[in-house]
């Protein structure tokens, strides 16, 4: 009958928790959390700060071990940081002494040993990001949002499955940051990469996702999903915007009005 049968989603996130120690007291920050991801899917992960969006982003990753639950990658269970996933900060974490092609390169010098096969590789993907010509360029001669580019380049020349990004373009002003949401939606849709973000600013969550989860505090949860039913690109002016952008308003504001001064409106 033609029918596609149900593919295994790429992440499948299962009643994770997470709690501290503090003061002797154990402090829980995220309770029961379930939800999958497909391959080639934008996630937003939206809320307040405080409510644990960092902390799920860096058990997705591996980086840190959920206190319950699992977390799967292509049906494994992730259990510390692999290639497969890579992590974006808003910092950028770039190397001041190495230029733009050598930071490129960095994450490739263990698996490809030949130099000029390397150099390609990251030329392509400084390409890519739009920073042909700036190659020998040191990070203290880019802009903000040139440096993030040369960490979205580093994340791709990698190829990983899956790239996290936790308030990538937080630090940047608006023009940056509208330039480098489009890059990204340009970049997304030539190499399909499957990528989740965890933002505060609700614009930036609807102009880029499939999805939307928002987060409640105190422990964190989601508290409901969003299907963004938009074709790409966006146009943030218009009223089907608008209306995605009320809906998300409402979750926050009928709940926890004074919650509001915390967001990039």
């Amino acid at each position: 009958d033609g029918m596609v049968p149900d593919r295994q989603p790429m992440i499948q996130i299962h009643q994770v928790s997470k709690s501290f120690k503090k003061n002797k007291q154990d402090v829980q920050v995220l309770d029961n959390i379930s939800f999958t991801v497909q391959k080639g899917e934008i996630i937003s992960i939206l809320g307040e700060s405080g409510c644990g969006k960092s902390t799920l982003l860096n058990i997705i990753g591996g980086f840190e071990q959920a206190s319950g639950g699992e977390v799967l990658l292509d049906g494994i269970k992730v259990n510390g940081p692999s290639r497969k996933c890579i992590m974006l900060f808003q910092n950028y974490g770039l190397l001041p002494w190495r230029t733009v092609l050598k930071n490129v390169e960095l994450g490739l010098e263990k698996s490809i040993k030949d130099k000029k096969e390397r150099k390609e590789k990251a030329l392509h993907y400084i390409q890519l990001v739009g920073l042909q010509g700036k190659e020998n360029m040191f990070p203290h001669e880019l802009s903000g949002g040139m440096q993030q580019s040369v960490g979205i380049a580093r994340a791709l020349a990698l190829q990983p499955e899956l790239i996290l990004m936790d308030e990538p373009f937080a630090a940047l002003d608006t023009f940056n940051r509208y330039y480098l949401q489009n890059e990204l939606l340009r970049i997304q849709e030539q190499e399909k990469t499957t990528m989740i973000l965890v933002t505060h600013d609700i614009d930036e969550a609807i102009y880029l996702s499939d999805r939307i989860f928002i987060m409640h505090p105190n422990p964190g949860r989601i508290h409901k999903e969003i299907k963004i039913h938009l074709t790409k690109p966006r146009d943030r002016s218009n009223g089907d915007f608008q209306y995605y952008r009320n809906i998300v308003f409402k979750e926050f504001h009928f709940s926890r009005p004074e919650t509001l001064i915390e967001f990039n409106i």
